[in-house]
């Protein structure tokens, strides 16, 4: 699969500046078409001005003009939003398109994310329905059946892809995400193979040893090392992960994402939880 069609959810953040300027390096590389996607839905703090006026006692026209001062601010966002994707468009010479919708993203993004080759997602993005306690960048991993790029909110690496780190326990999951990150790998100057206690997993099950992964890739005419790293405990899988991925100077990691939509209270959890919440670099996960 070539990467040709490009998502990336943009909000009124100053993040959403930077996810767009990742993206469109990223679009320039694959020869894809950039979609941002900015849903005009209140951040948390701007309900909290209104609660805070509505407490005040304000006359109804007051509270009309602070509605249409967030609307105005709003406006204000998209229009630096298409500015600098007409500015990324021309630079980069890649088609770009700014859909602008009403509604909340954690409606309108797994729609769209189906329409696309990877959808590139801010780590801070808005929850989901409040009967589900799960952030809405974990929900998206098992209801849009696309891959999806999670780009941390205090990320500093400026282009994405280079060098890619890639968690190997030759698991399902682990090999979806592998497949579905292909046309990175190719793409890429380098990519390492990171085993965490594969003497425990890998080694374990009859089959080829996670080494014979490097011929796999080679195949794909990556450059490819490995790293096998034992002993580590469960619950610090991810930040070792994490370490040794920023050791070997790669921006992007490819994961398994584990778990099950119906299951998240007793599947979700563990590694791909924990690498979600604690993210340092940009992880591309599937499921």
């Amino acid at each position: 699969m070539a990467l040709k069609d490009l998502l990336v959810c943009v909000d009124q953040s100053d993040d959403a500046i930077v996810r767009l300027r990742l993206a469109s390096d990223l679009a320039s590389r694959h020869g894809s078409r950039l979609t941002a996607l900015f849903a005009r839905e209140w951040t948390l703090m701007q309900p909290d001005r209104r609660k805070t006026a509505e407490l005040g006692l304000v006359t109804r026209d007051e509270m009309d003009l602070l509605d249409e001062s967030i609307a105005a601010s709003i406006s204000a966002v998209t229009e630096r939003l298409q500015a600098t994707l007409d500015e990324l468009s021309s630079d980069k010479g890649i088609p770009t398109d700014l859909v602008d919708i009403d509604g909340a993203a954690a409606v309108a993004v797994p729609q769209y994310a189906r329409y696309a080759d990877l959808c590139i997602l801010g780590q801070n993005e808005p929850g989901g329905p409040a009967s589900v306690n799960y952030t809405f960048a974990e929900q998206l991993l098992f209801v849009t059946g696309r891959p999806v790029l999670f780009v941390p909110a205090d990320h500093s690496v400026k282009i994405l892809g280079r060098h890619v780190a890639v968690a190997w326990n030759s698991s399902r999951p682990a090999a979806r995400s592998l497949n579905d990150a292909m046309p990175l790998i190719e793409h890429a100057e380098r990519t390492t193979i990171l085993m965490i206690n594969p003497s425990g997993f890998i080694d374990s099950h009859p089959g080829p040893p996670g080494e014979q992964l490097i011929e796999h890739l080679a195949r794909h005419g990556a450059t490819v090392d490995s790293l096998r790293i034992e002993n580590v405990s469960h619950s610090a899988i991810a930040d070792r992960l994490q370490e040794e991925a920023n050791a070997k100077g790669a921006d992007l990691i490819v994961a398994g994402a584990f778990g099950h939509p119906r299951l998240w209270e007793k599947m979700l959890g563990g590694v791909t939880h924990d690498l979600l919440t604690g993210m340092r670099l940009p992880i591309f996960m599937s499921h």
